[in-house]
């Protein structure tokens, strides 16, 4: 096998398959997501493969099939058909700002119109939105894809703002019902992000989304296993100690039979061929160390917590539990899974060196608050 480009920071479908980069074949998961269900919720850590993901169902749907010679879907997918898409990504701008949400949304909606020639006079974004959805179905004679990158990440910017936090919060929970009233427009839908909010703080409106990310059907839709390392990547390995890619990187399972690496820190192992905290050194949010330190938590307690699936999905502007907290942001894994009666408890750990090493070091440079 010949090497070939690291996709090093890229997150377009488009450019990794006409630039001859690496690339892992997730399609398999979009057949099963699209034959089974329409509305879906993932929740992944920070530079997981997500925004990829949802850029290569934004080709499929609009029928672009010479990006997916060669890929599980390929040959099962009616490329005559081509569906509207509408993307949306909160992964830019100062949601700490009062009111800027709205606006960057707005702009978003703005490009979607231009690009599609709509024009529409709602002056609000949930009426905005479902008019054109709407508009795209009845255009196009086909339902529409509706695909929302870092869906919590105006809410997640502003936490040390409870106020602004909260009122994007409530904001998003109105756009985001939209989804459900437009229901029979609709032909996918799939949001993301970092975290899981409470079904009763964000998607009370969308109580028909399927929540995937402790699905384990779906453990590896984000992330490489061994076997992609091994057989894609296999031109990278010689020089590289084979064990100790494994004792860094890999470690994440959201209840999968396979364990998997985060994608950021594979690449750029493969690019400056030494072990180092790449991840760890770009991903991880100030908020994050202080929040641990206020709640005088060392790295002792964090390598053996215990937390249920309710626990697990405890996240709110009000309420963070720190079992949530740190599994949802990728610094704890689930390592296994305890029944306990009528309800399953998860053993959280770290995943990997990487991740142990580098927290421990953070935690270790901070003061513990006295309780």
């Amino acid at each position: 096998m010949t090497r070939r480009r690291l996709p090093i920071g890229i997150q377009t479908f488009r450019k990794i398959r006409e630039e001859n980069c690496y690339y892992v074949d997730k399609t398999a998961y979009i057949q099963r997501l699209i034959d089974e269900g329409t509305h879906y919720f993932l929740s992944r850590p920070r530079r997981f493969g997500k925004s990829l993901f949802l850029d290569t169902l934004k080709e499929l749907f609009e029928g672009n099939e010479p990006l997916f010679e060669g890929l599980h879907i390929h040959d099962r997918w009616d490329w005559s058909v081509r569906y509207p898409v509408i993307r949306l990504s909160f992964g830019r701008g100062n949601f700490k700002e009062p009111g800027y949400l709205q606006t960057n949304l707005m702009a978003q909606l703005d490009a979607v119109e231009r690009r599609e020639g709509i024009k529409s006079d709602y002056t609000t974004a949930p009426e905005r939105f479902a008019y054109l959805i709407e508009t795209l179905h009845d255009r196009a004679g086909q339902p529409v894809a509706v695909l929302v990158d870092e869906y919590d990440k105006p809410i997640l910017d502003a936490l040390e703002i409870p106020k602004v936090a909260r009122a994007n919060r409530d904001f998003l929970r109105g756009l985001y019902a939209t989804i459900k009233d437009s229901d029979a427009y609709i032909k996918f839908t799939f949001l993301t992000g970092v975290s899981k909010f409470s079904t009763g703080s964000l998607f009370s409106g969308l109580n028909n989304l399927k929540d995937i990310t402790l699905d384990a059907r779906y453990s590896a839709i984000c992330g490489y296993t061994d076997a992609d390392l091994d057989t894609i990547f296999a031109p990278e390995l010689p020089g590289l100690d084979r064990n100790e890619i494994h004792r860094w990187y890999n470690g994440y399972n959201w209840l999968g039979e396979d364990k998997v690496y985060n994608p950021f820190a594979i690449l750029l192992l493969f690019d400056k061929r030494q072990f180092g905290a790449y991840w760890f050194e770009t991903s991880t949010p100030t908020f994050l160390i202080k929040t641990l330190v206020d709640r005088g938590v060392s790295s002792i307690d964090l390598d053996d917590m215990l937390g249920s699936d309710a626990l697990l999905s405890a996240f709110d502007v009000d309420h963070i539990a720190t079992e949530a907290l740190l599994f949802q942001t990728g610094y704890l894994t689930i390592r296994h899974t305890e029944p306990r009666g009528s309800r399953t408890y998860y053993r959280l750990g770290y995943p990997n060196q990487e991740v142990r090493q580098s927290l421990n070091e953070s935690l270790s440079r901070q003061p513990l608050h006295e309780a």
